[in-house]
């Protein structure tokens, strides 16, 4: 595999990312933060394989890890730098890097590396320690690229922390260039910010940020879909993610009396975005983004170990999300509230909509079963066919046609309780 097909770029809307040969890419990542640091080779290469099968295309993956990675040694027993300097990079501990890499491209698999989590260039945000500036930055940066040049990577600054002041601005765009030095710019960039904030402001007019990330966080029924609204909107246009939505099993709020969030959960935070206007969704699980491995050895009142987790529904459903999407080639998808007769509030009962340019489509998400009002005549036909898609299951139920005038509304009501998702196409042609 050469560089060239190894490498994405920005379709010419702002809107998706593609292939090198204009083919749409659905960005559905997995969460893997501590994928390096935590697991062995032969764990690293299970994990891959029952990622891939289940549709992922991405892994979001840490160099220097959260979690003391850069004291602790490896689960394959190497630390990451010599004596924690950026510019002497262990070469055993990036042997194991390389393997993984090379795995997750044997399997498909882009890895969206993050050379470092956030608390070694903010001071005072984590474990550390705080080892980068903007000189040091950029060489590490320029050898990251220089290594990883012709490999699936996506890059993708930041780790979960704010940017509070000029020399931390200054570290992370200094490091940003010397990966575009390395690889000659061959690999997209983006930037993982921390909760309840977004790449876009701190970063949206560099020319180096190719699409906009957003944490959406772990609270549940976070309206992100109001998040990704504001990433949308941005001049020039650039693809916006939810980087990090609610975790599947994680404690509601990071406190354990509130409950975790479930599948459902995870569901509803891929279609809202996803119909907001999002290029892509990423799924998490507390019990993997740190490879929690047995009692007594999680954070955040993980309770599972990482490959007894893997079977958790969440994983399997969002990949419906990518199948629907690809099956209907609804790329060029717009976010249309108008589509929802109000009231259409914020919260559990938000009913999200989008359509085609051109009207040919519309795609509802319903999140709780309630029957919901479409004004129907903003597609402009004069028939629609419906068909309801089940997140849960992948499989559709199709709907009786409806005739349709020039302000005719519809109200749909979901086959059960639960979340749906109406598919409405046109069937003749427009008034």
């Amino acid at each position: 595999m050469t560089a060239t097909n190894r490498s994405l770029t920005v379709s010419s809307n702002g809107r998706y990312l593609q292939r090198p040969d204009g083919t749409p890419f659905f960005y559905l990542a997995d969460t893997a933060w501590e994928l390096f640091h935590r697991l062995t080779c032969e764990e690293a290469t299970e994990y891959l394989k029952d990622r891939a099968a289940k549709g992922f295309t991405a892994i979001q993956a840490v160099v220097l890890a959260e979690l003391d990675g850069l004291n602790t040694p490896s689960a394959n027993g190497h630390r990451p730098l010599i004596d924690n300097d950026p510019l002497k990079p262990n070469e055993a501990y990036f042997a194991d890097v390389d393997f993984v890499v090379q795995q997750a491209a044997s399997l498909g698999l882009f890895i969206a590396m993050l050379p470092t989590w956030g608390d070694k260039w903010k001071e005072d945000a984590g474990i550390g320690p705080h080892i980068f500036n903007p000189d040091n930055a950029r060489g590490y940066g320029s050898w990251l690229g220089r290594r990883y040049a012709n490999a699936p990577i996506i890059w993708v600054l930041g780790g979960d922390k704010m940017i509070d002041t000029q020399h931390e601005w200054d570290t992370v765009a200094a490091m940003a260039l010397g990966l575009k030095d390395g690889d000659g710019g061959r690999h997209l960039i983006s930037y993982h910010p921390t909760g309840q904030y977004s790449s876009g402001s701190y970063f949206h007019n560099e020319s180096w940020l190719d699409f906009n990330m957003i944490q959406t966080g772990h609270t549940r029924d976070r309206d992100n879909y109001n998040s990704i609204a504001v990433e949308y909107g941005r001049v020039p246009a650039k693809p916006v993610i939810d980087a990090e939505p609610g975790y599947e099993n994680v404690p509601h709020a990071f406190d354990a009396i509130n409950g975790r969030m479930d599948a459902q959960q995870c569901r509803k935070f891929c279609y809202w975005s996803l119909f907001a206007g999002a290029a892509g969704h990423t799924y998490g699980c507390n019990d993997i983004w740190q490879m929690r491995y047995s009692s007594g050895d999680g954070v955040i009142s993980s309770d599972t170990p990482w490959d007894k987790a893997l079977v958790f529904p969440g994983s399997v459903q969002v990949g419906y999300a990518r199948l629907l999407i690809e099956g209907g080639a609804y790329w060029d998808r717009l976010p249309d509230p108008s589509l929802v007769l109000p009231p259409n509030p914020d919260g559990p009962d938000h009913v999200q909509a989008c359509r085609a340019p051109d009207g040919r489509y519309a795609l509802i998400y319903i999140p709780t079963g309630k029957p919901t009002t479409i004004r129907a005549f903003i597609l402009q036909a004069r028939r629609i066919t419906t068909e309801w898609f089940d997140p849960r299951t992948a499989r559709f139920q199709p709907v009786s046609p409806h005739d349709i005038g020039p302000w005719t509304s519809v109200t749909f009501t979901p086959p059960s309780a639960g979340d749906w998702v109406l598919i409405i196409k046109r069937a003749h042609d427009q008034f």
